[in-house]
């Protein structure tokens, strides 16, 4: 089992022996001591292995994550998971802003709150938080879930395109073509099926939830919606 103290190791030799990995590594698991807010920690990661990090991490963690599962336990900076294209991330703290950010695929999991623009741009990853949300969360997200257990802030969902928001708590106020939906058995499903990912099923009742979407209103330009844009 690999392991690394980013005060005596230099955070360069831990990701580049990250991204050495051969498709067969035995060397699965992976822990980190003292990261100490350090940025662009375990990114590009494109192998099937757990990395742990136990304290704070800065910008960008797990950043463009492919297969890899990565645990944080404490906070996250900016952008966690950004660009993400499958496997695992999850945060045991709060998260900063963007979390998520055009994320393709994989599961973002979010114990605390999520700063602002959680899920902005998102194109298929489901994110979960147990807490809320700050305000232009997935602002022109286009597939995917976001899931929230707690409130989400201002404009939640400007400029959605395809991606389904269920919130339990209350939102402040719906961005830019994002409208109220009605929640039907097929996203009751879907919801059931994220909350069992998060270790919920049973915890949490779907039927707790509302679901937003995209009014598809301003998919094309159209002079008569200039002022929502």
């Amino acid at each position: 089992m690999p392991s690394f103290d980013l005060r005596t190791s230099a955070l360069r030799e831990l990701n580049r022996a990250l991204h050495a990995l051969p498709p067969d590594t035995n060397e699965t698991h992976w822990t980190i001591a003292n990261p100490d807010g350090r940025h662009a920690i375990a990114v590009g990661l494109d192998a099937p292995v757990s990395v742990e990090i136990d304290g704070h991490v800065g910008y960008y963690c797990a950043g463009m994550n492919k297969r890899a599962s990565v645990v944080v336990n404490g906070n996250a900076g900016v952008g966690v998971a950004e660009n993400m294209i499958s496997g695992f991330v999850h945060v045991r703290g709060d998260a900063s802003q963007a979390a998520g950010a055009t994320a393709h695929g994989g599961l973002l999991l979010i114990d605390g709150n999520a700063g602002a623009r959680c899920g902005i741009s998102m194109k298929g990853v489901d994110i979960l938080v147990k807490g809320s949300i700050g305000h232009m969360s997935a602002f022109m997200a286009q597939a995917g879930t976001l899931t929230v257990l707690g409130d989400a802030g201002e404009a939640l969902g400007d400029s959605l395109y395809e991606a389904r928001l269920y919130v339990r708590g209350t939102v402040k106020s719906l961005g830019a073509d994002c409208v109220e939906k009605e929640m039907r058995d097929e996203h009751r499903a879907e919801l059931f099926a994220r909350l069992k990912q998060a270790g919920l099923a049973g915890e949490v009742d779907p039927g707790e939830f509302r679901r937003y979407g995209s009014a598809r209103s301003l998919y094309h330009f159209h002079v008569d919606n200039a002022g929502a844009y």
